[in-house]
C-alpha cells in the first residue's frame, strides 16, 4: 500500500516548496497564533477542497469538514459535539466575521441519504453516519416526493442545497451565532460549488435562491 508514502512524498514537495516560500509567514503564526477572519463549514469529500478553491493561504480559514457539510442545531447537553464545538470556538474564541457553509454538487452522502442507505440504525459499524444524516431526513422526504410527482426534479441537487440551508438555519440556533449575527459581527454565507462545472453558487438572502459567482 504505497498512499502513506505518497504523502510523504508531498511533505517532502511542501517543505521545499510552499513551506520555504512562505517561511516568515510559518514563523509569525507559530509565534503569535491563529487569527482567520472566515470559518469554512465544508465536506469532507477528497475531490472538494475549499482552500484550493477559495485559493486561501496559510492562517486564513479556520476549516471544519464533516460528511455532507452538516451543522446541527444547538443542543446544550452533556454529550460530545464535534461540529458545535468548532462552531463556538470560532465564533467566541477566534471571533470570526464569517461563517461560510461550502456545499457541492455530486455529495455521497446526500445521495446515499436518498438512496436511504443511512436510514436503518443498526447499518454498517455503528450507526453514526445514520445519525449524522438524520438531520436531513425530513427534507430528503419532502425532495422525494417532489421527484416522484416531476420527474425533471433533480433530486440530488435539491438536497445538496436545501442542507446548507439547513446547516445555516441550524447556525442560527447557536445563541452565540446569533447575538454576534445581530450585532453585526459576524455574516453568514452559503455557497456551492459544482466539481463538473467549476461553478461557485452564493445564496442570495433576498431570493433565497443559489446564484452563479461572475469569474471576470
Amino acid at each position: 500500500m504505497p498512499e502513506f508514502r505518497q504523502l510523504l512524498g508531498g511533505y517532502r514537495r511542501f517543505r521545499a516548496g510552499p513551506y520555504s516560500e512562505q517561511r516568515e509567514r510559518y514563523d509569525a503564526m507559530a509565534n503569535k497564533g491563529q487569527d482567520p477572519k472566515v470559518m469554512i463549514i465544508a465536506c469532507s469529500d477528497s475531490r472538494v477542497d475549499p482552500t484550493r478553491v477559495f485559493d486561501t493561504g496559510p492562517g486564513q480559514a479556520f476549516v471544519l469538514r464533516n460528511v455532507a457539510n452538516l451543522v446541527p442545531p444547538y443542543e446544550p447537553d452533556s454529550a460530545q459535539h464535534s461540529a458545535s464545538a468548532a462552531v463556538e470556538y470560532a465564533v467566541t474564541i477566534l471571533k470570526v466575521h464569517h461563517i461560510v457553509v461550502f456545499g457541492h454538487a455530486h455529495c455521497g452522502g446526500i445521495q446515499a441519504s436518498l438512496d436511504g442507505r443511512f436510514d436503518d440504525a443498526a447499518h454498517g459499524s455503528g450507526g453514526f453516519i445514520g445519525s449524522w444524516m438524520s438531520m436531513i431526513a425530513p427534507a430528503r422526504d419532502r425532495i422525494r416526493a417532489a421527484a416522484a410527482l416531476s420527474p425533471d426534479i433533480d433530486a440530488a441537487a435539491a438536497l445538496e442545497l436545501e442542507a446548507i440551508r439547513i446547516s445555516i438555519a441550524n447556525l442560527r440556533s447557536f445563541p452565540f451565532v446569533a447575538a454576534a449575527e445581530a450585532a453585526g459581527e459576524l455574516q453568514i454565507q452559503g455557497t456551492c460549488f459544482d466539481i463538473g462545472d467549476g461553478v461557485l453558487r452564493v445564496l442570495d438572502p433576498a431570493t433565497g435562491r443559489f446564484l452563479p459567482t461572475p469569474i471576470d
